[in-house]
């Protein structure tokens, strides 16, 4: 059974154990139309009931969806999982009966209908989302004469990948995001780039760009451990100075082209706290920081985490 949220209906089903008076099926399907039009799904089997919340209801591409799950029953939230597109994402608990697993969208994906599989024991729901199509700019980049044909060392790879891919328990963000530098924006998510006349495929700008002056304080946006710090010195030659803060839960942001790092792996940082100064160091034209926000591996948008408190 596929259930499809689309604009106008609620981001909400509801999977009941139970509803009095039904006079013979062991399960029935009862739909309330009023403000927030609220699906009922009852099932036979009250031990795999589940509240099912999707937010937002409408995502665009770039946009952080979260699946929020409530059991009726406590002891069956270990037993739940979320699949879409063949892949599975963790749920983790974030109230004493609710837990959440993060699904990431790109500019690379494709726009429209969207497959989110819920299951617990033998019962199975797919959630049909609509993500909306988005427009992103195009950007023409001349990288001066020495960085041009820059690329990064195996090391720098190396140790990247293994920050991207972090999914740990502890969530240590608490509310909305704050922003990393005071600089002025210069260049958003998602912009697709020519780099010296050349279309880089499959690429999309995985962040935000601030041209806050060299030299000028990036702070941590949210509360997180420092788990990559690298320099040219050891090989980052694309990100140049760079630092990944882990936010927990397969949340995780990345700061690059630092003149300077001020924390060391390991560090735990508190929101608003310096770790660093914008530089133009790596694969940069000038002076600038980026900050890529990732999720279960992806680079999402980060401004709905600026705006917006995401459980």
């Amino acid at each position: 059974m596929t259930i499809e949220v689309r604009p106008g209906n609620s981001h909400k089903q509801f999977l009941c154990s139970t509803v009095k008076k039904v006079p013979v099926n062991k399960s029935a399907i009862t739909v309330l139309m009023g403000m927030f039009a609220t699906l009922l799904i009852v099932l036979a089997n009250p031990v795999e009931a589940a509240e099912v919340a999707i937010i937002p209801p409408n995502p665009k591409l770039g946009d952080t969806i979260s699946v929020l799950v409530t059991p009726d029953n406590p002891a069956n939230g270990k037993n739940l999982t979320v699949t879409s597109g063949g892949k599975n994402y963790r749920l983790f608990p974030i109230t004493a009966n609710q837990y959440r697993a993060f699904i990431p969208t790109t500019p690379l994906d494709k726009p429209g209908r969207k497959v989110i599989r819920v299951q617990g024991g033998n019962r199975t729901r797919n959630l049909a989302v609509w993500v909306k199509n988005r427009r992103f700019p195009v950007q023409r980049i001349t990288l001066p004469p020495g960085k041009a044909g820059t690329r990064a060392t195996k090391h720098e790879l190396q140790k990247v990948r293994e920050f991207k891919a972090l999914v740990t328990p502890q969530k240590y963000w608490n509310g909305s995001f704050v922003q990393p530098n005071r600089g002025r924006i210069s260049a958003i998510y998602g912009v697709r780039r020519y780099y010296n006349g050349k279309f880089a495929k499959n690429y999309y700008h995985r962040g935000v760009d601030y041209a806050g002056a060299s030299g000028s304080p990036v702070v941590a946006p949210a509360a997180g451990r420092v788990a990559l710090v690298g320099k040219v010195s050891e090989g980052f030659r694309v990100h140049g100075n760079v630092v990944g803060i882990d936010h927990g839960q397969g949340v995780a942001s990345i700061f690059m082209h630092l003149s300077r790092t001020n924390v060391t792996e390991g560090d735990l940082v508190k929101p608003g706290q310096l770790i660093g100064a914008v530089g133009s160091t790596g694969a940069s034209t000038g002076p600038h920081l980026h900050w890529g926000l990732y999720v279960n591996g992806k680079a999402v948008d980060p401004v709905s985490w600026r705006f917006n408190e995401i459980k």
